[in-house]
């Protein structure tokens, strides 16, 4: 079991999270993406999609989303509502590691209907957490809503399903990005019907392995039943804003390969 607020690693935890959760880490992380606009709708359709590639390397995600900006001519919500046939087909030469330009297009007409039903992606996940109070039952929904449009088969695969128990790395990293905010200016805070307190924590590979190192998890599969157990134990920390600790699990391993 995770060990409770432990002093010292309260200590770490603060060091690492006032280390990471600054504006100097915008540029290299996939969050600079949708910091590249002012408008919310622009940042709600940017972060998607730069979540939709966070996995392998930083550099290459970060170099594939903001050429994904340019082939939406730097206008993701006007592309996603109105761009024609000829527009869309553009879109066939993007490709980042299996994710390619037939599943940008589905992913873009998916956003489109989500967009024209309920205003958009915020306004669907603002809504159903005020009608369910769960964000793991809004996560299922999503995916069902998002694959409500008509798409290839092959692309379902990127993005996760929580009703089969995939840890949604990526969907909750986008949530933290809307829903987080502080004086720090890293998250957007965009999402204000939606608390802090109630989102889950990015679980990949790393950070996985580093909440082990620290006790904060003793689960073994990266699933979410683990992302569950972790974010309980951060909530040992901080009940209001658990996620917070994100910056800190990923400035522990930048800190271990260093030193």
């Amino acid at each position: 079991m995770a060990r409770s607020a432990d002093p010292e690693l309260r200590e770490l935890l603060e060091r690492l999270y006032d280390r990471y959760n600054r504006p100097e880490f915008i540029p290299d992380d996939p969050i600079s993406v949708p910091h590249r606009y002012s408008a919310t709708a622009d940042r709600e359709i940017a972060g998607f999609f730069a979540a939709t590639i966070a996995w392998g390397n930083r550099k290459a995600i970060v170099r594939s989303g903001h050429r994904m900006m340019r082939c939406m001519d730097d206008a993701p919500a006007d592309f996603v509502r109105n761009a024609s046939e000829r527009e869309l087909a553009a879109l066939d030469g993007f490709v980042h590691r299996t994710f390619n330009g037939q599943d940008l297009r589905d992913f873009v007409l998916a956003l489109r209907r989500l967009c024209t039903v309920y205003g958009g992606i915020g306004a669907f996940f603002e809504r159903r957490y005020e009608a369910t109070g769960s964000l793991r039952q809004v996560l299922a929904e999503f995916r069902r809503e998002f694959f409500a449009a008509d798409h290839a088969p092959r692309c379902e695969k990127h993005l996760s399903s929580v009703e089969r128990g995939a840890a949604c790395k990526r969907l909750c990293m986008y949530l933290r990005w809307m829903v987080r905010r502080d004086d720090r200016g890293v998250d957007f805070g965009a999402w204000t019907a939606i608390p802090m307190s109630a989102l889950y924590l990015p679980l990949d590979v790393h950070v996985g392995d580093m909440g082990r190192a620290l006790g904060l998890l003793a689960r073994r599969q990266n699933d979410w039943r683990a992302v569950e157990e972790i974010t309980a134990a951060l909530r040992e920390y901080d009940p209001d804003d658990p996620v917070r600790y994100d910056f800190s699990l990923f400035g522990a391993g930048i800190h271990s390969i260093k030193n």
